[in-house]
């Protein structure tokens, strides 16, 4: 094949074709420094945006002993009369436990090569420890710090055979090796590798490649200015590249610059220039393309930072606030935020991600240790990146005050978001009303920093454009019939019963005089709605869904009926032997008013498989909709997020609700509803992230605002969900509704949710007022409710004490239907609905 010269191949490469080894080693001769970092900026923005990460870490040198001599290196530290080899398990306690009070998530453990290979008092001292081997005791004090002060070990021991490169593997989240570089000839005499064995290329290769085998995240890179030549630093980058290619694991590639050390052979070396740097630092993102990140250490350009991004680079590595660099001990760390001030000077938002990079964390079955996956799935966001607060969806805890970020990085000299910025012509796109495809709403669910600030803003734009500066709620109650459910759902910490879940608490069955009494109550403190659902009792058929709205409109005959979720539809129409749209038109001439969009959980199966395997399907929610919408039935829409999903299976839900909102039109809205996480099983099983972030939940009501417009104008807050703070805050990014007053809440409440059962007329307006809008009562359909029922809400004497009769075993109409599961297509007898009479 005939190879293609240097600016081919960066064109090529800009397009996601990386270079081959012959054109890659050709760059070597390539010194058009503009060229190079403007196709490696152009490459790394394709598929990372405006994030820069890095790992908030506390350095541990568990030992400076080590069997090599390089003749750069201050680490490494022969023995000291008096002095211990290694830190003791309560030293290392102490350092990581000052890590963990910093906020510190990644504990390194960084140490010398086998030092008991060459010095006795390195066995000697191991052997009091009750240890042979330096990578024994490693693995027991990482363990210490994982079980006693929740920080993820990564490890930096040196060359390992694979059978210690996995013992390792159960202790640690990634483990790491710098090849530094794969030529054999800086190990001859007089090189800076001479008398270390450890330093053999292919040794250290050997290492790296028995970590993919293991399934190892691994962080490696190379060392540049020790007398290697450009061509010996392309050769390194491909050895590791050829490595990653077989087994997926590198994670990231650091290019370090020398920095010469006094007490060293190699004091008086010359240091590489900023130049050689910023060149070795485009042509590895060029050779390894997109999908690997590449890093540079920032306390080691301290004057530079904008350029070592300007080069390519998408993370600056670990970074101490408690611990120095004990490798480069002359090169202090940079402080946090005048790091996320320098980042965001170069365009870029400082994101913490944790010791193993997002992209790993995400695919923990593969990656990780089954011991290590839950600590890593609580710490992590949808991305893969770090949690940094402590906000969770329904907890009491405030919410996180994002504005100072994106106010001090837009003061502080960053550049304003260009027109030709791809988010903005995404934004522009969502303005326009376009159908945004899945990787376009995907990014906007990447929005940090300015960018979240621009997402947020244009949503508001956008709903103020829609909907005025009006912000309407519901008064209504919510009655939640039984909560005995034979479904499995593992999100749900609402379901009792031998089949459910969740077998915490009292298991209840409301009897129609209790549910008829309750709408009279709401009809009487000024209701225009009840909303009900419930769990799938397996004694209920479609009989009972008809017979509970009559017994709804017999007692408030005024009251718009707003109920049943497509299982239950589905659920119903199946025991009845029904067509969907006939029970759905049976449910209608009974009483019903419109349906909730619950059940929708994430409109994508690959999710559906993991929270709800025995629920609907995608496609068969989608049916029951649209066959609502067919027979005059309106529906609400929703979304519940932040569990196992990513934002991905965000963009594909909100594409199929756009999709047939267009068609039919029968959608009243859309309610995002953040997963609430404490008493849910998945959670409890460690098998869900906490809840989404507020970062998150804020920008699903942002984005969804953006997505389904023009089609779905209605964008409500969860009060209940995301607490009286956080639905201002969504109130601020494109959403206009607060949902309903609801009198008695009690499945989010179920969940471990502590913002209350009703929030009433008064406190409703009061809350919409502080945001300098205007508060307005409305139906269910968006209507204006007559003025006697507004009065009637302000008026609302306290509630009566609910009463939940017990669960009983038999069905109200007799013996219990046999179980029916979706995933068994229903027998459709169109035209017949049993009457339930």
């Amino acid at each position: 094949m005939t190879e293609r010269k240097p600016r081919a191949v960066l064109a090529a490469a800009c397009s996601g074709r990386r270079p081959s080894h012959a054109e890659a080693l050709a760059l070597a001769r390539f010194s058009d420094l503009d060229a190079l970092m403007a196709a490696a900026a152009a490459i790394r923005d394709e598929a990372r945006g405006a994030v820069v990460s890095y790992s908030r870490k506390v350095f541990i040198p568990l030992t400076r002993l080590c069997r090599d001599v390089c003749h750069y290196c201050i680490f490494a530290q022969p023995p000291r009369r008096g002095a211990r080899a290694y830190l003791t398990p309560d030293e290392v306690l102490a350092i990581a436990r000052a890590g963990a009070a910093a906020g510190c998530k990644e504990a390194l453990f960084t140490l010398g090569d086998k030092p008991e290979l060459r010095y006795r008092v390195a066995r000697d001292e191991l052997a009091r420890l009750g240890h042979e081997t330096t990578l024994s005791y490693l693995a027991e004090t990482a363990a210490l710090v994982r079980d006693e002060t929740g920080l993820l070990p990564h490890l930096n021991p040196g060359v390992m055979a694979a059978a210690e490169v996995r013992a390792l593997r159960a202790v640690s989240v990634s483990q790491g090796l710098m090849l530094e570089s794969a030529s054999a000839r800086l190990c001859e005499k007089g090189g800076p590798h001479h008398g270390s064995p450890d330093k053999d290329p292919k040794t250290r290769l050997a290492t790296i490649r028995h970590a993919g085998e293991a399934a190892v995240p691994f962080t490696t890179g190379i060392l540049i200015g020790i007398g290697e030549t450009r061509r010996e630093r392309v050769e390194s980058l491909l050895a590791l590249r050829d490595a990653h290619d077989r087994h997926g694991h590198v994670q990231e590639i650091i290019i370090q610059n020398f920095r010469a050390k006094a007490g060293t052979r190699m004091a008086g070396a010359p240091e590489p220039g900023l130049a050689d740097q910023l060149w070795t630092i485009a042509v590895a993102r060029i050779v390894f393309g997109a999908s690997t990140s590449i890093q540079a250490p920032p306390n080691l350009r301290p004057g530079a930072l904008a350029r070592l991004i300007d080069a390519g680079i998408d993370d600056w590595g670990g970074v101490s606030p408690v611990t120095p660099d004990y490798v480069n001990p002359e090169a202090p760390w940079p402080r946090l935020d005048a790091l996320a001030r320098a980042t965001a000077k170069a365009g870029k938002t400082l994101t913490e991600r944790l010791a193993i990079y997002p992209a790993y964390a995400r695919d923990a079955e593969r990656w990780l240790d089954p011991s290590l996956r839950t600590p890593v799935l609580r710490a992590i966001d949808a991305e893969g990146f770090a949690r940094t607060d402590p906000w969770s969806p329904g907890a009491a805890t405030a919410v996180p005050d994002i504005a100072p970020d994106v106010l001090a990085a837009a003061s502080d000299g960053a550049p304003a978001l260009a027109a030709a910025d791809a988010l903005t012509r995404i934004l522009h796109r969502a303005r326009d009303g376009k159908e945004l495809g899945e990787s376009e709403i995907t990014r906007l669910f990447a929005a940090r920093g300015r960018e979240f600030a621009a997402v947020r803003d244009a949503a508001d734009r956008l709903r103020k454009e829609t909907c005025g500066d009006t912000v309407t709620y519901v008064v209504n109650r919510n009655i939640n019939y039984t909560n005995v459910c034979y479904f499995r759902c593992g999100f749900c910490a609402f379901s009792k019963g031998k089949l459910s879940e969740n077998l915490r608490g009292r298991a209840y069955d409301l009897d129609l005089d209790e549910i008829a009494g309750r709408a009279r109550e709401a009809w009487s403190r000024g209701a225009t709605e009840v909303c009900m659902q419930g769990g799938i009792h397996p004694a209920y058929t479609g009989a009972t869904y008809l017979d509970i709205c009559r017994a709804v409109k017999a007692a408030a005959p005024g009251i718009h009926v707003h109920a049943f979720s497509p299982l239950e539809v589905w659920q119903g129409a199946r025991t009845l032997g029904a067509a969907v749209s006939d029970f759905l038109a049976a449910l209608s001439a009974a009483g019903l008013g419109s349906l909730p969009g619950t059940a929708a959980e994430i409109l994508d199966d690959e999710v559906r498989a993991v929270i709800c395997p025995d629920k609907i399907t995608t496609a068969q929610w989608l049916e029951v909709m649209a066959a609502a919408h067919a027979v005059g039935l309106r529906t609400t829409s929703t979304i519940m997020f932040g569990h196992v999903d990513h934002p991905r299976h965000w963009a594909r839900h909100l594409i199929r609700l756009r999709r047939l909102q267009a068609r039919t039109g029968g959608f009243t809205e859309l309610v995002p509803l953040p997963f609430v996480h404490m008493e849910a099983p998945l959670y409890l099983k460690g098998k869900a992230r906490p809840g989404a972030t507020f970062r998150e939940a804020v920008l699903m009501h942002a984005v969804a605002r953006l997505a389904l417009h023009p089609h779905i104008t209605n964008i409500q807050t969860s009060w209940t969900k995301m607490g009286p703070d956080g639905a201002k805050a969504c109130l601020r990014a494109g959403a206009n509704d607060l949902g309903g007053t609801l009198m008695n809440e009690s499945i989010t409440r179920a969940a471990g949710a502590v913002h209350g059962q009703e929030m009433g007329p008064a406190r409703m307006e009061e809350m919409i007022r502080a945001l300098g809008r205007a508060p307005a009562q409305r139906t269910t359909l968006y209507g204006r409710p007559p003025a006697e029922r507004t009065a009637a809400s302000f008026a609302a004497p306290a509630l009566a004490t609910a009463v939940n009769t017990p669960a009983r075993r038999g069905a109200r109409d007799g013996a219990a239907p046999g179980l029916v599961r979706p995933l068994v297509r229903p027998l459709v007898r169109p035209g017949h609905v049993a009457s339930g009479d």
